[in-house]
């Protein structure tokens, strides 16, 4: 090696020696700082046990007078000698101003408006806990007397941890140790403010700002805005690029079933600048995940309810993670989001908020930060992807909002629901009739051209001679399923509407109690796997019902389509079973739906077959085939009859 080569590597050992060794200084300053307090606190224990009998205290008060007169040093004077030690170690450690802070006793005061009352406590300057006035948690019907609670305040958590300079030392703060000091609740315009102080030097402070409206519109006074102030604290702190911000607590149970409510639970967030949102997805245990790239909200979501944290400047990154809590607790899941900030010397505060409130459609739909931009949280409801959410949010909930103005049954409400979108369809129904019934008269020639052609070989002609007869007749082969394609997007629609509609919860309709949950006629002592513990008389009926659909639509489409002969089993027996099992526990609003669907249906078939007269139809089919077959065909018609016989020509070819 050359001289400079050992020279580098004899600097670079003594940097590395000398940080160890100031490390290991540091280590043992803070080692015996966290024994003299542990010791304190052991002492202060002591002295908080109850007094020993009289003789005893007689005995100690003469050993005291003993050891005074010795001129030793009592136990109490040890011990506050000891106190008074360890608080001037943490004055050096933190400042006065911040070991102040973390002896001060927390306080506890609500503020409330219209719609909630929210809780804070000056340990951390935080929200601890929000109670809704208007919804209430599920009982039995007639027992719905406790309101709804978003977190359960022992465990609720907004910490806030930055480092700030004394001396020679970075101190890192974590706002949770520290007790604020509260200014009294202000009264501005229709908004009530909080404010609390974590002083951190001379003139120099963490300011928290809460501001409650009371505006009588939902979406502002759900809303908190939560406004950071760094006063002063520029010279305090010390070199750092970021805030972290942790926030977390634990959600109770609100609705009947804790599986149901569970599927719906989860932690959301949304990338700024995008439409849709993302989700941690559904589980039963523990996930997490994080993001490394800004983050416009997150939210703690339930299945009708929501907290969430709202940064309008974005945070830079987030790691979110959920736990689901076991079933009989009365708890569902707990949140927590560790966040960081950006922060530089110029940065003097941040404006975020928080929305504690429902899950509902037109109150999400109108929350903007505090430039009016669109935050899309009403994405929180899952109303389904593409056109399923196409269909809810342009047809369903305006249609649903608009007879609740004037209707006060909900059951009514479904049933009107149910009618409106028969009577859309209907015209396709009617079409969908007419070709069954086409495909039942042209069976018998159809039969003739499988007598015609009964060898494999010949499939080529047999489906080109059956083709050649449906255009001469007028039929379409895909007409009978054209109204099922048009209804599918409606029923998935609406098995997404009403598990997550706000609107059908605490809304009882005959012997269910919440329209939103399942409906129970008989608890069961047990539980049958797949099926669940109780039974659900409104999921029973429409189990009964789509088997009566089923059958009777099997009835009509097997006479005309031989090949649906194999798939009886599986219509008209497997699928309402499997039905049954899974809707068991779903909403009874949608079971109630689906039954009146195929009762509806199946009256609709039955009265276009008293409308339509076969004989009529038939004529038209002659008509038809009697017009087409004296006219030339098209070059697209003459095009196809050539494939079909080169690739008749093949196979011969190969089977050769």
């Amino acid at each position: 090696m050359d001289k400079k080569t050992i020279l580098g590597i004899v600097v670079v050992a003594v940097l590395f020696l000398g940080f160890a060794y100031v490390n290991t200084k540091q280590q043992e300053k803070y080692q015996q700082e966290m024994a003299a307090w542990q010791a304190y606190q052991d002492s202060v224990a002591a002295a908080s046990r109850p007094a020993v009998p009289a003789a005893d205290s007689v005995a100690g008060g003469a050993a005291e007078s003993a050891v005074a007169a010795s001129g030793e040093t009592t136990a109490p004077e040890a011990e506050a000698d000891l106190a008074q030690t360890v608080r001037q170690r943490r004055i050096a450690a933190m400042g006065e101003y911040l070991t102040a802070a973390q002896e001060a006793e927390p306080e506890e005061f609500t503020v409330e408006n219209e719609v909630m009352t929210v809780r804070f406590s000056t340990r951390g300057g935080q929200i601890t806990g929000v109670t809704l006035k208007d919804y209430t948690k599920y009982a039995p019907r007639g027992q719905r007397d406790q309101l709804i609670e978003l977190m359960d305040p022992a465990s609720a958590r907004f910490d806030m941890s930055f480092y700030v300079k004394n001396g020679l030392n970075n101190v890192k703060v974590n706002t949770m140790d520290y007790v604020f000091r509260a200014e009294p609740v202000e009264t501005a315009g229709d908004a009530r403010r909080v404010t609390m102080r974590l002083a951190v030097a001379e003139n120099a402070w963490l300011e928290y700002e809460y501001l409650i409206y009371n505006k009588q519109a939902p979406e502002r006074d759900y809303l908190v805005d939560f406004n950071v102030r760094l006063v002063n604290m520029a010279p305090q702190m010390a070199n750092q690029t970021s805030i972290g911000i942790d926030w977390s607590n634990v959600s109770y149970q609100n609705e009947k079933g804790f599986q149901n409510e569970n599927m719906y639970t989860t932690l959301a967030y949304r990338f700024p600048g995008e439409s849709s949102i993302e989700e941690l997805g559904m589980s039963d245990g523990a996930k997490s995940k994080s993001v490394s790239t800004a983050v416009n909200w997150v939210a703690f979501k339930q299945q009708f309810f929501s907290s969430v944290f709202i940064a309008p400047q974005n945070v830079s990154s987030a790691n979110m993670a959920f736990d689901t809590a076991a079933p009989g607790s009365e708890l569902l899941k707990s949140f927590s989001v560790q966040m960081a900030v950006p922060y530089s010397a110029q940065v003097e505060g941040y404006d975020f908020a928080f929305y504690f409130g429902p899950n509902k459609y037109a109150i999400l739909k109108k929350v903007t930060d505090n430039n009016g931009a669109d935050l899309h949280m009403e994405r929180l409801i899952p109303l389904g992807w593409g056109i399923f959410g196409w269909v809810n949010r342009w047809c369903v909930i305006p249609v649903f909002d608009f007879l609740r103005n004037y209707i006060g049954s909900f059951g009514i409400i479904i049933l009107i629901l149910v009618i409106l979108v028969k009577l859309v369809i209907s015209p396709l129904t009617y079409k969908s009739y007419v070709s069954m019934a086409k495909m039942r008269l042209i069976k018998p020639q159809v039969d003739e051209l499988n007598k015609k052609y009964p060898k494999k070989e010949d499939a080529m002609k047999k489906q080109q001679a059956t083709m050649e007869l449906y255009k001469k007749a007028g039929i379409n082969p895909m007409g009978g399923c054209i109204p099922m394609l048009i209804q599918l997007p409606i029923l998935i629609a609406m098995f997404r509407f009403f598990p997550a509609s706000i609107e059908l919860r605490e809304q009882p309709f005959l012997w269910a109690d919440d329209l939103s949950s399942y409906d129970s006629i008989v608890n069961l002592p047990f539980s049958i796997p797949f099926y669940g513990d109780h039974v659900s008389l409104f999921a029973l009926l429409m189990a009964v019902s789509l088997f009566g659909y089923s059958y009777f639509n099997y009835q009509q489409t097997a006479s005309s389509q031989p090949q649906m002969a194999g798939m009886k089993f599986m219509m008209v027996y497997m699928m309402p079973i499997m039905m049954l099992l899974w809707f068991n526990s779903y909403s009874s609003g949608l079971c109630y739906y689906y039954l009146l669907s195929n009762l509806f249906t199946i009256g609709q078939t039955l009265v276009i077959r008293r409308i339509v007269d076969d004989e009529k139809i038939h004529a038209v089919m002659q008509a038809n085939a009697a017009r087409k077959s004296k006219g030339k065909k098209s070059k697209f018609q003459q095009r196809y009859e050539e494939l079909m016989r080169q690739q008749e020509a093949q196979q011969r070819a190969k089977r050769k």
